[in-house]
């Protein structure tokens, strides 16, 4: 546990106030790490163009360099400059996103190189969460995030952002402060592939491609 809470920012979900995401993404630019809540749980972002930032987010959660993050973007379009899209991919993605799922899809070389220099596979989330999309458009392209948890051995669920800003403390600039979330992390599919397989059902429901 941190010994000094993080900063606090209070933000509207559902009309974010455009100074406070001004705030936000000059920390990203500054290669520092912000909490900000998405559609299911809160999330860590950093610039997906700072080599700095990622290593802290990697260091932050002790995440294994082989674990890759999601590339968050503000649009399916924004996506395809990081990742190959397939056409029946692309038309699914427009019907459900923005929205809980995560797509694991093939990865160009815009995706930013981590620990593993093999990876060749990006995950893509377009949030269904006002902030978290306003965040990216405000910083001007994609944020690289993993999820912000208080256990590292307990399940996702509810998100309380005093008690991460605590967890967290001095480790980020700031939590953006969108209230307490009780979500169900995103359901992902795999679509590296000709056909989509899901590993993981979570809150976006993908009964058809079953």
């Amino acid at each position: 546990m941190a010994t000094k809470r993080a900063p606090l920012l209070a933000i509207s979900t559902d009309h974010p106030e455009p100074n406070r995401l001004r705030l936000a993404a000059e920390h990203l630019r500054n290669e520092e790490v912000v909490v900000y809540p998405t559609d299911t749980i809160y999330g860590l972002a950093v610039d997906i163009e700072s080599r700095r930032g990622i290593e802290k987010l990697y260091a932050l959660r002790k995440l294994d360099p082989k674990k890759p993050l999601s590339v968050v973007c503000a649009s399916v379009s924004e996506a395809s400059a990081y990742a190959a899209i397939s056409n029946e991919c692309f038309r699914f993605m427009r019907r459900v996103l923005p929205g809980p799922y995560t797509f694991v899809l093939k990865a160009t070389p815009k995706v930013p190189k981590t620990g593993d220099h093999k990876r060749r596979a990006v995950g893509i989330r377009i949030p269904e969460s006002n902030v978290a999309r306003a965040l990216v458009e405000a910083l001007g392209r994609p944020v690289l995030s993993t999820s912000a948890i208080i256990d590292e051995d307990a399940p996702a669920g509810v998100s309380d952002p005093v008690a991460l800003a605590e967890r967290y403390g001095a480790f980020v600039a700031m939590v953006l402060d969108g209230g307490i979330l009780e979500g169900t992390p995103s359901t992902v599919v795999d679509w590296t592939g000709d056909e989509p397989v899901v590993l993981r059902q979570g809150a976006g429901d993908v009964s058809d491609l079953l």
